[in-house]
């Protein structure tokens, strides 16, 4: 079984051992916007729906706890937490990856040294995204949760560390850990020696004893607790949803790469066991560990906002009523009639990290209807991703000949087209594209011997479709010029 704590829903799925799914369920929980560019949840209501899809799972396949061999998270990164080690209880609402409250801090941080003061031990820039000046503001807002966190009554995690912690025993003995390549998004981390960084913290005035234990992503960590969904199932693997989306897709080997579409988009390329530093702002990231291996490491590029582009046009302008339903209304019209829409709403990430940008639409005429509005947020992903794919390829010097994707956009084929129209590339996906459950099944399968080697996974992905680009170069270039220029016009707004 996989538990997938994502953004805006949480959702279990068993596997068997050729990765075919045997059953899903999946719960959205609210999201908290307390006031603009803060996004917030409630992780005591992930953990409710957590429990509750693990059960369901189980019940909607006549399953038992003891038909599964191990259970493996993963969970969205960089979203930060503080809990009560004696009671359990969160201490303040989770701060989401996307939140841009810590934008001042970040700047104060960066000081003279720029935003780059930590890359070379982190392989981050300084930025709102990542958890560590998430923990700091709270710190600094909230003096009662510094003397807290001082006398070792809290826990920071991210919520793989507040759903292991929960999983198994809670404050009954739980396990307050969390895996290399959650704890490497953190900016606390050294991505070299894989531990916690004594400066850096200091740095933040983030007490090191707040910190989970950093664990390989496929290891025993312990016997599930007795009054869950799964009592005594290993809980055996754990990696952040990207890095598991990778290890689904069987990017096990350096220069394989792959595109996640989700709340946000998120492209990943495999550089072995050396961290490959980007001159062209990409994110050095750990990119799985199994055991006592050598950690491998991966190139990043992170888009905040694709999926959530959707959800806000079904949310807060009503357009359709089912996220999936804009891709009919972009198909009612041939293209864009000129409009592009440049979804900032956190400010850009990778590769131009401008926090300062805001969301704008241009090019608008009373030509526009709709339909062009819809189109142009689709569009909007997959010129992101080729910016993030250019970035990729100067800094790792190898070109990119198909690109691998998954997740819950990738059922829209008119985006799909686009995407591969737009990059001159083949587009693939597999039989399963809920490649991030999978991956996270695959870690903790791996640890219990239910697979017997990475080769088993290789052998088990299969495509399931492909596009291949059909689009004359002067378009796909006057179309790209475009976007780029309607990003100007998103600068300098914040």
């Amino acid at each position: 079984m996989a538990i997938d704590q994502g953004t805006t829903s949480t959702r279990a799925m068993v596997f068997d051992r050729s990765g075919a799914v045997i059953s899903r369920e999946q719960l959205e929980h609210r999201q908290i916007f307390p006031r603009a560019g803060w996004v917030e949840h409630d992780a005591a209501e992930i953990w409710r729906n957590t429990r509750r899809v693990t059960a369901a799972a189980l019940a909607s396949a006549d399953l038992r706890s003891d038909h599964i061999v191990a259970c493996g998270l993963t969970n969205q990164r960089e979203t930060t937490l503080l809990w009560d080690r004696a009671t359990g209880e969160p201490v303040h609402n989770a701060i989401v990856w996307q939140d841009t409250r810590t934008g001042a801090l970040c700047e104060r941080l960066a000081g003279d040294a720029s935003v780059d003061r930590y890359r070379d031990r982190t392989g981050l820039p300084l930025s709102t995204y990542f958890s560590g000046p998430k923990i700091a503001w709270l710190l600094e807002e909230h003096p009662d949760l510094r003397a807290r966190g001082e006398a070792g009554e809290l826990c920071f995690g991210t919520m793989d560390s507040w759903l292991a912690w929960n999983l198994t025993g809670g404050p009954d003995g739980g396990h307050h850990i969390t895996d290399v390549t959650n704890a490497s998004r953190t900016m606390l981390m050294d991505i070299r020696t894989l531990q916690w960084d004594p400066e850096i913290c200091a740095d933040m005035g983030i007490p090191m004893s707040l910190l989970p234990e950093i664990r390989s992503s496929s290891q025993v960590y312990g016997p599930m607790r007795d009054k869950g969904p799964l009592p005594d199932v290993p809980l055996a693997g754990i990696l952040g949803d990207q890095q598991a989306a990778m290890f689904g897709q069987a990017c096990l080997d350096p220069g394989e790469a792959k595109n996640t579409y989700g709340t946000g988009n998120f492209l990943l390329m495999n550089t072995g066991v050396v961290p490959v530093f980007s001159l062209h702002g990409l994110l050095t990231t750990v990119c799985y560990q199994i055991g006592d291996d050598d950690a491998r490491y991966a190139l990043e590029g992170s888009i905040a906002v694709t999926g959530s582009l959707v959800q806000w046009l079904r949310d807060n302008l009503g357009l359709f009523p089912h996220a999936a339903d804009v891709e009919k209304l972009a198909a009612t019209v041939d293209d864009n009639g000129g409009a592009y829409f440049v979804p900032a709403f956190s400010g850009l990430f990778a590769p131009r990290w401008r926090p300062d940008a805001r969301g704008v639409i241009v090019g608008l005429t009373r030509f526009i209807n709709k339909g062009h509005l819809a189109r142009a947020a689709l569009e909007a992903s997959a010129y992101q991703t080729r910016e993030v794919i250019e970035a990729m390829q100067a800094d790792s010097g190898v070109t990119l000949s198909t690109l691998k994707v998954d997740g819950g956009m990738v059922v829209n084929d008119l985006l799909m087209q686009f995407q591969s129209d737009i990059l001159d590339v083949p587009v693939v996906r597999p039989v399963v594209n809920e490649t991030t459950a999978l991956g996270a099944a695959y870690a903790a399968g791996l640890a219990v011997g239910y697979w017997d080697s990475q080769d088993d996974i290789r052998a088990n992905w299969a495509e399931g479709a492909r596009w291949q680009p059909n689009m004359p170069t002067a378009r796909r270039e006057d179309l790209y010029a475009g976007w780029n220029r309607a990003v100007e016009h998103s600068l300098n707004l914040a």
